[in-house]
């Protein structure tokens, strides 16, 4: 049943998320299969707030059911929690971060608008950095302290990444996260956003929350080294994968409201092997 279990959450990961599948197949099993648990939690929160039919309630009920696998009981109507199980049992876990990346995906319900930098890292941080804390005790246990600033700032980075590759996306769920402050100083207006207008306000706006992003990646990849040997290739590629995406969008001359961006495997297997000849 438990491998079942792991099975299920890596087809959940391998559907909705090939740069991360592709980066963490390269971990030991043992590993790979407790990342696995881990997505597929990460997924069902997602899904819930994204495709639930009554997102309150749904969420009420999922942390309901987390609260009783955290005091032992273990719901039986999915094998993410048995998977999780295994994974709590085995490695330091700390149920913090998966709180707050609940309270991170339920801004979603509530917010849809975002004014500042520091709101949007504020979100980044809950529904991102908590990801990579999540993780941390699986990929480097006796690292986690050390490595805790690294891992939020490589949210940081991700989350902002996926903003500007997804605007048009949000949009179409009224949702707006480059923050309305910058856009304004820009000369770059809501309505000008809400009609898909790509001009140079747009790309100026753009580059600084890009610029952002990278500033991010580069504080995570200047701790990369404090990984185990068999963890550091997998979180470098994953980051190394995710920040291509920028360039992916500047190639294609910054037009996210008519294609989505992506690196292709052709593009990740070079990335691959540079990293690998580091």
């Amino acid at each position: 049943m438990l491998e079942q279990a792991y099975a299920h959450c890596e087809a959940i990961i391998k559907h909705h998320s090939k740069t991360f599948y592709k980066a963490f197949s390269l971990l030991p099993r043992a590993k790979r299969n407790a990342v696995w648990a881990v997505y597929g939690f990460c997924r069902q929160v997602d899904d819930i707030i994204d495709e639930g039919t009554d997102p309150e309630a749904e969420l009420t009920v999922f942390r309901s059911e987390f609260a009783s696998f955290l005091n032992g009981q273990i719901p039986q109507t999915d094998p993410m929690w048995l998977a999780l199980e295994d994974v709590f049992r085995h490695y330091p876990m700390e149920a913090k971060a998966f709180h707050d990346m609940i309270a991170g995906q339920e801004m979603d319900l509530y917010k849809t608008r975002y004014y500042t930098l520091d709101e949007l890292e504020h979100y980044s941080y809950h529904v991102a950095s908590t990801v990579g804390l999540m993780l941390l005790p699986i990929l480097a246990p006796q690292r986690v302290d050390q490595l805790r600033e690294s891992a939020i700032s490589l949210g940081l980075g991700m989350q902002i990444t996926n903003i500007l590759r997804d605007i048009s996306e949000d949009l179409d769920r009224d949702r707006i996260y480059l923050p309305i402050d910058e856009m304004t100083k820009a000369g770059y207006h809501v309505d000008d956003l809400m009609s898909r207008t790509k001009n140079d306000a747009f790309v100026s706006v753009w580059e600084k929350l890009a610029s952002r992003a990278e500033m991010h990646y580069d504080h995570a990849f200047s701790a990369m080294h404090h990984y185990p040997l068999d963890s550091r290739l997998p979180v470098k590629s994953s980051a190394v994968f995710y920040k291509a995406i920028l360039q992916s969008i500047r190639k294609k001359d910054h037009n996210v409201f008519q294609q989505r961006a992506f690196v292709s495997d052709q593009e990740k297997e070079a990335l691959l092997s540079g990293i690998a000849g580091n």
